[in-house]
């Protein structure tokens, strides 16, 4: 795999990935250290010049503090000060994106982070020298007290995971043959005042939507197969005629899934609303996915930054650029459309399992009689729908005013993509659900030929799972098929249109 070069623009959530689930090493071009030694100097001149928040300023409440002494050995107090967040710790892959997620906005310009420190960072993270970052201390008004895990460890402090063992940070870098840092002026709040924690999550949990995505139009289409359904609902004429947001990308994705020479007739004039609505449905789920993605890469790419180095104009500002209220309204949207694409699908696998409504065998079972079938996989179906409508509640706005009124306003970003990401779990677990009962839909329509997509879908559950011929624990059959649908080893046809 080739490095990852950063220039201090097009970063997007796929880099984000190869950085933190595929160890891509990520490397600095000749620019952006230009970029960064020029910003360092703007910055130095104005300190003697000005009062500047965290450089010669306490912090929060203590703005109208000054800095007296050495103001580097400040920037280790602030770190050691603000080491505060407590709980599990964020897992390896989510550490590594948001270091990476750091490194793309320092290299955007506009810290005034001292060029070895930004180097330090991407030799640690290219190093495998990962910070235990405690998951639970940041409000959204930026994820300063998370990233000051990765602060520590570059100064030797705190904790680190490496080759897989927890250690003293300062052993992780002596075996990794790199040396600690000593921070210059501001280059502690520079590490720690961004929302990287939240932008490197947010990465890998879109990159997790995307796919799950692709595995629901297919099962989606796999139920169409096996319900009968009247396919005129995906005539693009329709969809023409009211283009709803991204419906027509999902309708041709799933016409694409079922095409073929000769469609069969319908079973019935119209479906239920879950089956007719279908590409209104996954086109809006489309489109929050597309406005998470330009609002996490807006993030990625910027300099959020306070104070702000404007080296080109040899200034350094004030901002409130570390807040993400658009970041955390973006994946309460995505955590909505998630729910509403799994409430859908879990409706479709009452549909399938219940009746003879749809001319199939009652609860898809072939023996018939007191056999229970698909139907006991409805209670699970709807204990994981209520866990998903819970987690799609909104956060962004509980928060209480903190650091005496300072901070009176915050986002919740962390928590918002944390739940989304949770939501993301789950609804691949109903989509193992319905792809399972679609195939035996399919199964028991003797002699039904299927479309050259659809018959591969069918092929692929089949690999993993048997058809029911007689009551078996189907639970066990579900948790196999969810595990390949999150291995990446699924082998569906692509469906996104």
């Amino acid at each position: 795999m080739s490095p990852l070069a950063l220039t201090g623009a097009g970063v997007s959530i796929e880099d984000v990935v190869a950085a933190a689930r595929n160890a891509c090493k990520v490397e600095i071009t000749p620019a952006v250290l230009e970029k960064l030694d020029k910003a360092r100097q703007v910055l130095d001149a104005a300190a003697a010049g000005q009062q500047i928040y965290g450089l010669n300023t306490g912090l929060g409440a203590n703005l109208v503090t000054a800095v007296e002494g050495d103001a580097g050995a400040f920037q280790r107090q602030l770190i050691e000060g603000r080491s505060a967040a407590v709980g599990d710790a964020l897992p390896v892959p989510v550490v590594r994106a948001a270091m990476f997620a750091r490194l793309a906005m320092l290299a955007a310009g506009g810290s005034g982070l001292s060029p070895r420190v930004f180097s330090a960072l991407i030799d640690a993270l290219n190093a495998g020298v990962h910070p235990v970052m405690p998951s639970l201390g940041s409000i959204g008004a930026g994820d300063l007290l998370l990233m000051t895990a990765v602060a520590r460890v570059l100064i030797g402090d705190g904790e680190a995971e490496y080759q897989g063992r927890r250690m003293p940070a300062a052993k992780a870098l002596m075996m990794a043959r790199l040396a600690p840092v000593t921070l210059s002026p501001k280059d502690g709040l520079s590490l720690i005042n961004a929302s990287a924690v939240s932008v490197g999550t947010g990465a890998l949990a879109l990159t997790d939507a995307l796919s799950a995505l692709d595995q629901q139009q297919q099962a989606g289409a796999l139920t169409m197969e096996g319900i009968g359904a009247n396919r005129t609902i995906l005539d693009p004429r329709q969809h023409q005629a009211r283009p709803g947001a991204c419906q027509q990308l999902a309708a041709k994705a799933l016409r694409d899934l079922l095409a073929r020479d000769e469609a069969p007739e319908p079973t019935t004039i119209q479906d239920p609303l879950s089956i007719r609505c279908m590409p209104s449905i996954h086109g809006a789920l489309i489109q929050a996915i597309d406005h998470a993605r330009l609002a996490v890469e807006i993030e990625l790419n910027a300099a959020a930054d306070n104070p702000l180095v404007l080296a080109e104009d040899e200034l350094v500002m004030s901002t409130g650029n570390f807040h993400t209220a658009s970041l955390a309204l973006a994946f309460e949207t995505l955590g909505l459309a998630i729910a509403q694409c799994a409430a859908a699908s879990a409706a479709r696998f009452v549909q399938l399992t219940g009746s003879t409504r749809h001319g199939l065998p009652k609860y898809l079972s072939p023996v018939g009689g007191a056999s229970a079938g698909f139907v006991p996989l409805q209670k699970t179906v709807t204990a994981i729908l209520a866990a998903m409508r819970h987690k799609a509640n909104p956060v962004m706005l509980d928060f209480l005013p903190v650091s005496e009124g300072v901070e009176d306003h915050a986002t919740q970003t962390p928590l918002a993509i944390a739940k989304c990401a949770e939501m993301i779990v789950l609804w691949r677990r109903l989509i193992a659900l319905e792809l399972m009962a679609a195939a035996q839909a399919v199964d028991l329509r003797e002699g039904m030929a299927l479309a050259p997509a659809t018959g591969a879908i069918h092929a692929a559950v089949r690999s993993h799972v048997a058809t029911l011929k007689e009551d078996r624990p189907l639970g066990i059959d579900a948790e196999a098929l969810y595990a390949v649908l999150v291995s990446g080893i699924w082998q569906g046809p692509p469906a996104t249109g």
